[in-house]
């Protein structure tokens, strides 16, 4: 299987860099950060893996020479000889060393000829621990589960991707493209299931796959928590928070349980760090700056529909589903939906919103917001009728902007919509093939007037 080929052409602009410094690849576990690292190594003269769960390998940071005397004991190691030409480092598992991060700042100061990566799924744990973190001598990059892009791609079907970024050949192929959504939607993005489906195609034996992965996960509960009552709370989410994707829950009493708003708020944010899910927060704002607003109730999304699927035992639902809004009650449309705006971007600091009236005023929910060109788009994951997307129209006589999303199971179209009080704006109707679209090769002179290639999602070409 072709693996990530997106993240591989991130990963080429770093080496490019004249800026480059040592990168820290950020992701949960499983989301294949060793293998994207291992297929780039191929392409370096010299390449060393360094995983710091081997006590040999984590021992050499402790020793106290320079550091350019380190690297003879890393070929030694990795039993190498260094040969002439470039040489990649990569430290997997480096959150088991304190010194080994300390050491990535004098990589970048001592010895930028050398390109290194570093990984670890819960690099944030080190900072709570007072670990000499070396802020402003490294850059990261977030890894996520496969995107839809990626999946077709992976499943032999890459010759449609131009069709993602073409309304008129995006509906010439939207049932076979709608087709492939729904497989993604069930399958999900994880490399290992990914490859498993494109491999068989059949969902059937992906079981054991899933189930491995969620009891790795719950194996980890300790190394989050590290014991106490915040870990068994961990271990309660990861058994049955899953169906509660897509959904605004409360953290006082999570899941009909004893457990209060403290231990599940400490809980949740444990899995934060993980990258396991992310709280999405409500804003109330129509206009930039989007401020969360973390003491109201937030949107709980996981970083996988396939095993939102799997975990909460929906997949036959799923399946059976001629439109996904009608699987789940729309709860994994908007999962889906979530989960894909996050591969608009590698920055591991991007967080969700949704949008929702102030408190004392009467309720409207808007599923998602997207800020763009110091605008926010307001995103409904819905269909029907224009003049139902109550909560829409709500929004959009408060901002002013005049341009709004509609994510659905439809062909692409646009709109021109009136609301009660007599504001026009244009209602993009984007089918979910769009919910993140390919955006690698597209110019935005049209939306900031610059001669400049800047990588934007169709949402906001469209919405310029």
């Amino acid at each position: 299987m072709e693996f990530k080929r997106e993240i591989q052409s991130r990963l080429e602009e770093w080496r490019r860099s004249s800026r480059r410094k040592p990168l820290v690849l950020r992701g949960a576990r499983q989301v294949g950060k060793t293998t994207v690292v291992n297929q780039f190594g191929r392409t370096f003269d010299n390449y060393i893996y360094l995983n710091l769960e081997d006590a040999e390998a984590a021992a050499l940071f402790d020793l106290n020479v320079p550091l350019a005397d380190l690297i003879p004991f890393f070929f030694a190691h990795c039993k190498k000889k260094k040969v002439e030409g470039t040489t990649l480092i990569f430290i997997d598992e480096i959150q088991n060393s304190a010194k080994a991060v300390a050491r990535l700042r004098y990589f970048y100061e001592q010895l930028p000829e050398i390109f290194v990566i570093a990984a670890g799924s819960l690099l944030e744990n080190l900072v709570d621990v007072k670990t000499s973190f070396p802020v402003g001598r490294v850059q990261y990059m977030a890894l996520r589960p496969c995107s839809f892009r990626e999946f077709l791609v992976a499943v032999g079907e890459g010759q449609l991707l131009p069709a993602l970024a073409d309304k008129v050949m995006s509906q010439a192929f939207h049932e076979r493209l709608m087709l492939l959504f729904n497989q993604y939607v069930v399958t999900g993005g994880m490399p290992e299931v990914v490859q498993a489906f494109a491999e068989t195609r059949d969902f059937a034996s992906l079981g054991d796959v899933y189930e491995t992965l969620l009891q790795g996960y719950r194996d980890d509960s300790e190394k989050y928590a590290r014991g106490g009552k915040v870990s068994e709370v961990v271990r309660f989410i990861l058994n049955e928070g899953w169906s509660k994707a897509g959904q605004i829950i409360t953290l006082g009493n999570f899941g009909s349980s004893a457990y209060n708003s403290r231990e599940v708020g400490e809980a949740f944010r444990l899995l934060e760090k993980a990258m396991l899910l992310e709280l999405v927060y409500p804003t109330t704002s129509v206009d930039v700056p989007a401020i969360g607003e973390t003491r109201r109730q937030p949107k709980l999304v996981w970083l996988d529909t396939g095993l939102v699927n799997y975990a909460a035992q929906v997949q036959a639902e799923v399946l059976r589903s001629r439109d996904i809004m009608d699987a789940w009650r729309g709860m994994i449309a908007e999962q889906v939906v979530g989960q894909e705006l996050l591969t608009q971007n590698d920055k591991v600091s991007q967080k969700r919103n949704f949008w929702s009236r102030g408190k004392g005023e009467s309720s409207a929910e808007v599923d998602f917001i997207w800020v763009c060109n110091s605008k926010i788009y307001p995103i409904e994951v819905k269909a029907g009728h224009n003049a139902h997307l109550r909560s829409l129209h709500s929004f959009m006589e408060r901002s002013s902007n005049d341009v709004a999303v509609r994510v659905w199971s439809q062909p692409y179209s646009e709109d021109e919509v009136v609301t009660a009080s007599g504001k026009a704006f244009k209602l993009i109707n984007l089918p979910f093939i769009w919910s993140a679209v390919w955006s690698l090769l597209l110019l935005a002179n049209r939306m900031f007037r610059s001669t400049k290639c800047c990588q934007i999602s169709l949402i906001a070409l469209w919405c310029g």
